[in-house]
């Protein structure tokens, strides 16, 4: 249950090349199950943990952000590490929101698939005791004992994450995925938010 006066914000992170339906039902899913009263999409300028490759300028995904998120007051979007030089850390990031909003209280929202990858994060214990996780475990995955065995932290940080994991639509859509069929001259429609779909035409990426 939610506490009067307390204002608490999801952090969804990620390339956004391009933002597509699934970003946003699991920005929606956190946004119901954890009660928060807004979720941040995050894109970054340059990925800590990907290979930059077929990334589309930060202008064309900050403009189909706007696109998608423009009828949904709930879900925002930053442009914090877009206009930060240098590769993204979420610690970086968790640092400058606190300074900018100190009375929040921030969610980082990320996916099962992350979780054993978390020990490799830039200061990840400073993190986890800055933020809440939340992750979201899809229909069909390893269970609280397997996924318990994946993550590579000291305690108490294992029941800790594992305590906020939260159950999320299968969504089987990937920006990759996106990127391919424009490349093919497929469609895709319903993969990605009408608005983003003409901006992608219109402006020939990818």
């Amino acid at each position: 249950m939610k506490q009067a006066g307390i204002i608490r914000k999801g952090i969804l992170g990620g390339s956004f090349n391009p933002v597509h339906i699934g970003h946003l039902i699991l920005a929606r899913d956190a946004l119901e199950a954890f009660a928060l009263d807004a979720v941040v999409l995050m894109p970054c300028a340059v990925p800590a943990h990907k290979p930059p490759e077929q990334l589309a300028p930060a202008e064309d995904r900050a403009a189909m952000l706007d696109a998608a998120l423009a009828d949904d007051p709930q879900l925002e979007w930053s442009r914090l590490e877009l206009d930060r030089p240098g590769t993204s850390y979420t610690v970086d990031t968790l640092h400058a929101l606190r300074a900018a909003e100190p009375g929040i209280v921030w969610h980082f929202i990320i996916g099962a698939d992350t979780l054993p990858e978390l020990a490799s994060w830039r200061r990840i214990e400073e993190l986890l005791e800055w933020c809440r996780f939340v992750t979201m475990r899809r229909p069909g995955m390893p269970g609280p004992a397997d996924l318990r065995a994946s993550i590579r932290l000291p305690a108490p940080w294992p029941d800790r994450l594992l305590a906020d994991c939260f159950a999320g639509h299968l969504i089987d859509v990937s920006s990759s995925e996106i990127r391919e069929r424009v490349a093919q001259n497929r469609s895709i429609r319903h993969l990605v938010p009408a608005t983003v779909e003409t901006y992608i035409r219109q402006h020939r990426l990818y």
